[in-house]
């Protein structure tokens, strides 16, 4: 485009005045070139007011003089001509729909929005013929090749960081143009109807997946909460069993104390009775009353009874029972006597009641 240019400015000068120029096409393989945006080419009168945001290069005699800064400025008039008007604005370029083929070889069309600012007439407007034109074909050449490096589920997850590789890209390439590029966006991706088909179908898929571990993992879970649940069960009802047998064993224990020292005070006040006058007489009555109460519950339980040959002679049986009891409580005195000191002395005779007691445990 450049070389094209040129060729064309020498031509304007060989031919004659009033003469058509001819114009050069475009090929037609080439998107057509955007118009810039400019205010026109002022005339120079001399005085000149340059606009805000707008940048006017001047040339005297056909080589470059200077740049208009906006503001009042004057100029020599027939000597001095505005040859170019760069706006310093940002601009925004579409970038037209192009076909790219990703790394697993799937076409894809795809188009974008350029966002540029001129940073330095000079370069702008003498590096370069058309710089608009020249960054939209830098932007569609480096999408191709960004594209060529990524594969098609990863051109829909990357997105940002390919439009920062286009910006980088554009940058390096255009920083002789004085063109710097701001912002690269990727507006539309289209894929062919079959692969569109295979990915809404892998979608589907990915999402019964989901669903599917969702689901086991909601039953294993359960399955964990049931067993845990069961377990904390058991262990209290463990405890419980634990902690009833102990307060069992600890009443049964205080029972038996109970009952034990019952029988003791019993025992002691049964001896206290017995030590009294007529003592044997009441011990007399009371086993004859237990005879004649067990008599009388005989064979109630059982068919089989074993009875004695005397089974009628009540008094022979309470005698005998008494008998037993002198026998007792003879054994009981002579340890008693045992252990105390000798006295000194003549030994007394054996008292009437314990020779009467000797022959009737002898008879």
């Amino acid at each position: 485009m450049g070389r094209g240019g040129r060729a064309g400015r020498r031509e304007r000068a060989a031919l004659p005045e009033g003469a058509r120029v001819p114009v050069l096409k475009r090929p037609a393989w080439l998107a057509p070139a955007p118009q810039r945006l400019n205010s026109g080419l002022p005339v120079n009168i001399g005085v000149l007011f340059v606009p805000q945001q707008e940048a006017w290069v001047v040339e005297r005699m056909g080589k470059f003089h200077r740049i208009l800064e906006p503001g009042l400025n004057f100029l020599i008039p027939l000597l001095d001509r505005i040859r170019y008007v760069q706006s310093l604005k940002e601009i925004v370029i579409n970038v037209p729909e192009q076909s790219a083929v990703t790394l697993d070889n799937v076409t894809l069309q795809i188009d974008g929005v350029l966002y540029l600012r001129v940073m330095d007439p000079y370069k702008a407007s003498y590096g370069v013929e058309d710089p608009e034109y020249a960054v939209t074909q830098l932007a569609q050449t480096t999408m191709r090749s960004e594209l060529g490096k990524l594969s098609l589920d990863r051109v829909f997850r990357e997105r940002e960081s390919l439009n920062a590789n286009i910006v980088d890209a554009i940058n390096q390439a255009s920083d002789c143009w004085g063109i710097r590029c701001l912002r690269y966006e990727i507006k539309d991706i289209h894929v062919p109807p079959r692969v569109k088909e295979s990915m809404q179908m892998q979608v589907e898929a990915e999402r019964r997946k989901r669903a599917t571990v969702l689901e086991s993992e909601g039953t294993r879970e359960s399955a964990i909460n049931v067993a845990e649940g069961q377990k904390q069960a058991q262990i209290l009802a463990s405890e419980a069993e634990k902690a009833e047998q102990i307060n069992k064993a600890a009443g049964e224990a205080n029972a038996m104390l109970v009952r034990a020292k019952a029988k003791a005070e019993a025992i002691q006040l049964l001896a206290a009775a017995l030590a009294q006058q007529h003592g044997s007489a009441a011990a007399s009555l009371s086993v004859a009353e237990q005879y004649v109460s067990a008599f009388s519950k005989l064979a109630k339980d059982s068919n089989t009874v074993l009875l004695p040959t005397n089974t009628g002679d009540v008094t022979h049986m309470v005698a005998q029972a008494l008998g037993i009891y002198t026998t007792l409580t003879k054994t009981q005195a002579v340890k008693t006597r045992d252990e105390l000191p000798p006295a000194h002395g003549d030994p007394q005779p054996p008292s009437t009641e314990m020779l009467k007691a000797e022959q009737a445990t002898s008879s």
